[in-house]
């Protein structure tokens, strides 16, 4: 895959808590130059991100209950609903993993709902954190997904003990099928790995290496 053709399945993304805005700026920047699918930010830079590139094919992509996921489901979906309405065209959710140990899993559907439902037109991505849960645990997760038809289900935030890996994707593309998509995210830092996510089933690669990814190389110490 060229890079023209692999920059449209990145997410270019900073979501460090102490990311500032010239750093969204030369996000968003970078994003356009390269003509990356989105950019993905705390939910606080959306107003600023949205400005950046308004009538550009860059998509802004908010991250909702992030990265623990173990708020009230009334709150993520406040923040999904102010992120959209501030111009995020995309959020990514992340699970109440505790609910998913507990076997909640009406709980846990009824979370990711909210958030849909919140999100309106917006494309929503269940964030999972596949390094937290069993294979059986992922695959319940990802049926939930599948029967509630949000657009993506997506590895991992990258901030918890592992990221995405192929054995993963697999699964989860098996489990959903041609009902949700796939993102891989978390550890996804050079050209290789991002060809071995979208051979396993991955449409959407988020990471914040999308340069060194499209140029053919690695960005090993991005955090990311």
């Amino acid at each position: 895959m060229n890079s023209k053709d692999l920059a449209k399945y990145i997410d270019h993304t900073i979501l460090a808590q102490n990311a500032t805005q010239e750093q969204i700026q030369k996000l968003c920047d970078e994003a356009l130059e390269y003509k990356f699918c989105s950019v993905c930010v705390n939910s606080s830079y959306v107003p600023f991100a949205h400005e950046r590139l308004k009538d550009t094919t860059v998509k802004v992509c908010a991250v909702v209950g992030f990265p623990l996921g173990a708020m009230i489901s009334e709150a993520k979906a406040f923040e999904a609903s102010k992120a959209v309405e501030s111009g995020a065209k995309e959020i990514d959710m992340v699970i109440n993993v505790g609910l998913v140990k507990n076997k909640d899993f009406a709980s846990v559907k009824q979370d990711i709902a909210k958030v849909q439902k919140a999100c309106g037109s917006a494309l929503l991505k269940v964030i999972f954190e596949t390094c937290l849960l069993s294979k059986d645990e992922i695959k319940k997760v990802a049926e939930i997904c599948r029967d509630l038809k949000v657009g993506f289900v997506k590895t991992s935030t990258g901030f918890s003990t592992g990221g995405a890996t192929v054995e993963d994707v697999k699964l989860m593309k098996e489990t959903v099928g041609d009902i949700c998509q796939v993102k891989a995210s978390g550890g996804v830092r050079s050209y290789e790995t991002a060809m071995e996510m979208i051979n396993a089933g991955a449409t959407r690669i988020g990471t914040s290496s999308g340069i060194a990814i499209v140029s053919g190389s690695s960005n090993e110490k991005a955090s990311y």
